[in-house]
């Protein structure tokens, strides 16, 4: 009988409860013959029979906890055998079955927010990202160039068309190429500053650029850009698919002959389009349409649906509506497009309105028609990975697919296709896939904006929601008009909404229509989650002439008519 000692230092540990299980793992196995695990140094002392159990086997048994992990043998200097793992030319490779502890296909908000997470964590992880630059759609194509785009056009907006009639309304050109020009570098800017760098000195976290086709539930292997296997891969404890999100192309006559943008190619233009017309009537449809319009398009807007935002409640949809069409946006709805076609650089579209039949020519055509899920030759039929929609990830409540190691998070699942969702969700991910218990997703205080002028703003339920939710509710919604700072500033647009549930006062959602509205959102997404009254919060000090002023007079408006009352009601 030849009797080794080993000793393993042990990642995962928090308390002494730890040491427990990961004793009560190994009781049972053959040939162990003492075993001393130690929480405050995170190592485990195990002797055991050569000749009926191995090194191996002790590391597995820990392993399949999940929760802990053996990094590497200590040396003790009693075992002529021990390894010292060399973590930078091997990449921190762990004594374990798999290269990683963490694969992550992807590279956008969710990857990194789940890379940044494992790697707090101590996890060896790594990224495999192939598509959109390192960061994914929101620095690369959307929010980021969007937002920015946005600015620029109300800001020439409002210098030709100020509020106040002792400022003479401007003659003001843009210089299209330079504000594209402006753009790629903000892009490129955060780009490299809040992603690439944030971990290019992270020794827990590798990325490397090329396409992954998950083979079985630890293995993935790399593809060449046109599909090809290169015969390397890659296995992890864990996988996390993050995808992202594309545009859905509808699948309409003519429409892929003729070309068209989205917004990964709308932003890179170097003319402004003479006339944009755009697919769609949502969130992306609208704040294009409208900053196209401000930069000196003309815009025409086709919407299915009978209303633009046809989610909100029609007071939102219509009222945004008429202010798009004071500008100059022409919207459509109801409209169903019947083929496309293109002759002499102008685009045309049949349509049917009301079972009439047009024609709309433009000379660009953007489609906003909704996004479908990056899940397409990633191999998830090789696991029977359940899809749902066009093309999402279906996840359980800890973001988990039907496969327990691997994970999905981000616009991939279809659920609330936001930046900071998708960088909760994944940090979520990591979290129960890591951690010591399973916690559930949680989106019940969500808010949302719809970056138009005047802004969309939401958060909680709208009245329709209440209604099916069975809440005995109220409303009370005051105009811009009646709050002092949007009448200092001539800028008296929209309104903000409250609704509470009348049983207990407790605000349960808001939709506001007000330019920086979105800035109101926290206020009231607090007073949500930690059931504050709508007489709580009217009671609240809101400073004078400030549009926060707003949410207060919205919480005094369930009781009085704030028109009839001192700028000083309380």
């Amino acid at each position: 009988m030849t009797i080794e000692t080993i000793k393993l230092e042990i990642q995962g540990m928090t308390c002494d409860d730890c040491v427990t299980t990961i004793e009560k793992k190994l009781e049972g196995l053959e040939g162990l013959k003492s075993k001393s695990v130690s929480y405050p140094e995170h190592s485990g002392l195990f002797s055991f029979d050569t000749e009926k159990t191995s090194k191996k086997e002790i590391i597995e048994r820990i392993n399949s906890t999940v929760h802990y992990k053996v990094v590497e043998e200590i040396n003790n200097g009693n075992n002529n055998d021990s390894e010292s793992i060399d973590k930078e030319s091997e990449q921190k490779t762990y004594l374990q079955n798999s290269d990683y502890n963490l694969i992550i296909i992807g590279g956008g908000s969710a990857a990194f927010s789940a890379a940044i997470k494992a790697s707090e964590m101590g996890k060896n992880v790594l990224m495999i990202n192939e598509g959109l630059p390192i960061g994914g759609t929101c620095v690369n194509v959307g929010c980021v160039p969007s937002k920015t785009l946005i600015r620029t056009a109300e800001q020439l907006y409002n210098a030709n068309h100020p509020n106040f009639t002792s400022i003479k309304p401007g003659e003001n050109k843009i210089n299209f190429k330079e504000v594209i020009r402006q753009k790629t570098e903000l892009v490129e800017d955060l780009r490299q500053k809040k992603y690439v760098d944030v971990i290019s000195g992270d020794p827990n976290v590798t990325v490397i650029k090329g396409r992954a086709k998950i083979v079985d539930k630890n293995t993935v292997v790399l593809r060449t850009p046109n599909g090809e296997v290169n015969g390397e891969t890659k296995t992890g404890q864990v996988i996390l698919i993050a995808t992202g999100s594309s545009t859905f192309i509808p699948d309409i006559p003519g429409l892929k002959e003729s070309g068209y943008l989205i917004t990964d190619t709308l932003y890179e233009l170097q003319e402004l389009p003479e006339h944009l017309i755009i697919m769609g009537g949502r969130y992306i449809a609208l704040e294009n349409a409208q900053m196209f319009a401000r930069l000196g398009s003309k815009v025409t807007v086709l919407q299915r649906s009978n209303r633009i935002i046809p989610t909100e409640m029609p007071d939102v949809s219509e009222s945004i509506a008429d202010y798009l069409r004071e500008e100059g946006v022409e919207i459509k709805t109801g409209v169903k497009i019947n083929s496309v076609s293109k002759k002499d650089d102008k685009v045309s579209l049949q349509i049917t309105i009301d079972e009439n039949d047009e024609a709309i020519e433009g000379t660009h055509l953007l489609v906003a028609t909704g996004r479908k899920g990056n899940s397409n030759n990633m191999g998830l039929e090789n696991l029977s990975i359940a899809l749902h929609g066009n093309g999402f990830i279906k996840t359980d409540e800890y973001n988990r697919t039907n496969i327990s190691n691997i994970f999905a998070a981000g616009d991939i699942t279809g659920e609330h296709l936001f930046v900071y969702t998708a960088a909760y969700a994944a940090a979520l991910a990591v979290e129960n896939a890591f951690g010591e218990s399973l916690k559930e997703k949680d989106y019940t205080v969500l808010p949302w904006v719809v970056f138009t002028d005047p802004q969309i703003a939401g958060v909680g339920m709208d009245e329709d929601q209440a209604f099916k939710a069975g809440i005995d509710y109220d409303v009370s919604k005051i105009e811009l008009k009646d709050i002092p700072r949007s009448l200092a500033a001539r800028n008296t647009k929209g309104f903000i909404k409250l609704i509470r549930n009348k049983g207990n006062g407790k605000l349960i959602g808001a939709r506001i229509l007000a330019s920086e509205g979105s800035e109101l959102l926290m206020e009231i997404s607090l007073a949500i989650k930690y059931g504050i009254t709508a007489k709580e919060l009217k009671n609240m000090f809101h400073p004078y002439l400030t549009l926060s002023e707003g949410v207060k007079l919205a919480a005094i408006t369930f009781d009085k008519d704030v028109g009839k009352l001192s700028c000083c009601a309380v």
